[in-house]
């Protein structure tokens, strides 16, 4: 279980250092702003963009020639069955951080791994191994190596790691630009917390009980081994379009679901807005999962935790069409060809909040390797509270005109 996104920002206040004169850029890192070493001497604080505790990673200025640091941790326990699935989400996941941030290219990687020392001998032996290697080729095909990392036995398994970058400061995208006029836009459907659980509970009866009229088993896989595949693909490509289409700022989608990580996000921006979500992009037939267990893990409402989730990216109107094109005729996955993205809100004038309008559009998202041979599957399907309809405006543009409605 998670800590609440609440609990979790208050506690994390207390490692937050008071700013000094100078640490945001704008003082003149002497002075007031410097530092006494152990020396004696005054040690001028370095300059430059800076982000703290709070957001995807943080970027502190470094002492050497306007360079900046920039890096993130992150781990958590399996959620799929496949090891080498697993290794290869955790990486994506640490990644993701990154990406959020523009960055195309992370210069190392650590491993953090935790073995159960509930596994027998055997199943260290066939399991671990495998969770590396797919954390290691999902980094290799990032562009970056993992160079070490810690081991632990433990009750538990759990993987994660460290992802660290060094850059210029036109490699990265502060997430605080956003201005009214922007539209949101979401590069991986919702619903794997729901499509994990629900591919669960094919073994427990009383769960699939309440689940079993609105999908067959059949689907359940379908929709588990898409999750895995969203789950594990890197969000590079759309940090590298981020660029492309001027983004103003972006956070991705994890565990506080995509209502927590917009608030989050939107607390972070220098104006005066607020982001508005009119429609949900969620893998088929989750939504109607979620409806039959009683909005199961609030996912109708945005609270229903993703594991390396899409990006969330406030763009220029005039922008997101194309970058949403763009993504879509991607061929850089080793998973499978083309992402997808989808228009999902707008940005308006406001006090740093973020809402889901009260019926938005459900967008039912094709699994991509039955779309690909059943062309039918590709047109969307938007469903209501009161009724299920089909939707004939799937282009990016047309949704983006839909945010009106």
């Amino acid at each position: 279980m998670s800590v609440p996104q609440e609990t979790l920002l208050k506690l994390l206040q207390g490692l937050e250092t008071e700013a000094q004169p100078g640490q945001d850029g704008t003082g003149t890192g002497t002075e007031a702003g410097d530092e006494t070493s152990e020396f004696g001497q005054l040690a001028p604080v370095p300059q430059g963009p800076r982000l703290g505790i709070g957001m995807d990673s943080c970027v502190i200025p470094l002492r050497h020639g306007g360079l900046s640091l920039i890096q993130t941790t992150d781990f958590f326990y399996p959620l799929v069955e496949d090891p080498y699935m697993m290794g290869r989400i955790a990486c994506a996941n640490v990644l993701s951080d990154l990406y959020a941030m523009g960055i195309t290219d992370c210069d190392n990687m650590l491993m953090l791994l935790s073995v159960s020392q509930r596994m027998s001998e055997k199943e260290r032996e066939q399991a671990m191994p495998l969770m590396m290697k797919g954390f290691r080729d999902a980094a290799e095909e990032g562009g970056t190596s993992v160079t070490g990392g810690q081991t632990v036995v433990n009750p538990w398994i759990i993987i994660g790691g460290v992802a660290t970058v060094v850059c210029q400061p036109t490699d990265f995208i502060m997430p605080d630009g956003a201005v009214p006029g922007d539209v949101l836009v979401l590069t991986k459907p919702l619903g794997t917390q729901v499509a994990v659980n629900a591919h669960q509970w094919l073994n427990i009866p009383e769960k699939w009980n309440k689940i079993k009229l609105v999908i067959s088993k059949e689907e359940v896989e379908h929709a588990y081994q898409e999750a895995m595949l969203n789950m594990a693909t890197l969000n590079r490509t759309a940090a590298a379009l981020m660029h492309k289409f001027n983004a103003h700022a972006a956070t991705d989608i994890t565990g506080f679901g995509i209502i927590g990580h917009a608030r989050n996000l939107a607390k972070q921006q220098r104006n005066e807005v607020a982001f508005v979500i009119h429609n949900l992009p969620i893998l088929a037939k989750m939504a109607a999962v979620s409806k039959a267990g009683g909005n199961l893990f609030g996912l109708l409402h945005g609270t229903s935790s993703e594991t390396s989730g899409g990006l969330l990216i406030c763009l220029p109107r005039e922008q997101a069409a194309r970058f949403c094109a763009e993504m879509k005729a991607s061929r850089t996955s080793s998973l499978g060809d083309g992402q997808q993205a989808w228009i999902i809100g707008i940005v308006e004038k406001g006090s740093r909040c973020a809402r889901i309008i009260d019926k938005p559009r459900i967008i039912e998202v094709p699994y991509r390797g039955l779309a690909a041979g059943n062309t039918q599957e590709s047109t969307n399907i938007v469903t209501t509270p009161t009724n299920t309809t089909t939707n004939t405006s799937s282009s990016p543009a047309e949704a983006q005109a839909g945010l009106a409605q």
